[in-house]
């Protein structure tokens, strides 16, 4: 649930703000620190695999949507 806070705080904080980029690629960086960390996990057998599939779809479907809000700030510049 560490990706859910990390979303839900900076995309408060973009919602907000005027220069959405710099904020939104901050979010994006913290998102791939946490995808390769569940992966260390995985790995290393903290996660099972069923735990980890679990964690990774939440992480991959906020990284799709990151990333659709990235592209469209960068297509207003």
């Amino acid at each position: 649930m560490v990706w859910r806070w990390m979303k839900v705080e900076n995309l408060v904080e973009a919602r907000y703000s005027r220069d959405k980029r710099e904020i939104l690629k901050r979010a994006n960086l913290r998102l791939e620190k946490i995808r390769v960390l569940l992966s260390i996990c995985h790995e290393e057998k903290f996660l099972s695999h069923d735990a980890f599939e679990f964690a990774i779809r939440g992480v991959n479907e906020t990284g799709r949507i990151l990333g659709g809000w990235i592209k469209q700030q960068e297509e207003k510049q």
